[in-house]
C-alpha cells in the first residue's frame, strides 16, 4: 500500500468543509468543485465526497445513503491533546455528544457524530497510551 485516504459520503460539501475545518483545525487543501474536497492537517489526507441521501453506493448494494444518526464498525479514532477542549470545540462546530467522556487506563475517551451522522471517538492518552494494557513489567 502506497497511501491511505480517510473518505466520508456527506450529502452538502460547505456545511461539510466548515464542521471539519472548525471542529479538528483541517484545512482545505484542494477542492474539485461541488463534488470533492481534500483536508489536511491530520495523519492522511480526509476526502469529503458530496452525494446525495437516497442514492446507492454502489449497484450492488441495496442499502441508500442515509444520514441520520447510524452506526458502522468502521469509524474515526482522532487523537488530541485536551480531551474537554476538543469536544467542546466540535460541540460548537455542529456536533453532537454520544456519550461523555471516559477514563481508561489508556486514556480518555468520549464518542460524537459529526452534523451527518458519522459517528468518532476523541481520544486522549495518558501515560504510554495503549501501551499500559500491555504486562506492566514490559
Amino acid at each position: 500500500m502506497r497511501q491511505l485516504f480517510v473518505c466520508i459520503d456527506v450529502p452538502d460539501l460547505d456545511r461539510a468543509i466548515a464542521f471539519y475545518t472548525r471542529a479538528f483545525g483541517l484545512t482545505v487543501s484542494r477542492r474539485l468543485g461541488d463534488s470533492f474536497a481534500e483536508l489536511t492537517g491530520a495523519s492522511c489526507p480526509l476526502h469529503l465526497l458530496n452525494k446525495a441521501a437516497g442514492t446507492k453506493p454502489s449497484p450492488k448494494i441495496d442499502a441508500e445513503r442515509d444520514y441520520r444518526r447510524h452506526w458502522t464498525p468502521v469509524h474515526l479514532d482522532l487523537v488530541v491533546d485536551d480531551l474537554d477542549s476538543a469536544v467542546q470545540r466540535a460541540i460548537a462546530a455542529g456536533a453532537t455528544l454520544d456519550r461523555e467522556p471516559v477514563t481508561a487506563r489508556w486514556g480518555r475517551m468520549a464518542n460524537l457524530a459529526d452534523p451527518f451522522g458519522h459517528g468518532f471517538c476523541l481520544l486522549q492518552f495518558l501515560g504510554r497510551g495503549y501501551d499500559e494494557l500491555l504486562d506492566p513489567q514490559a
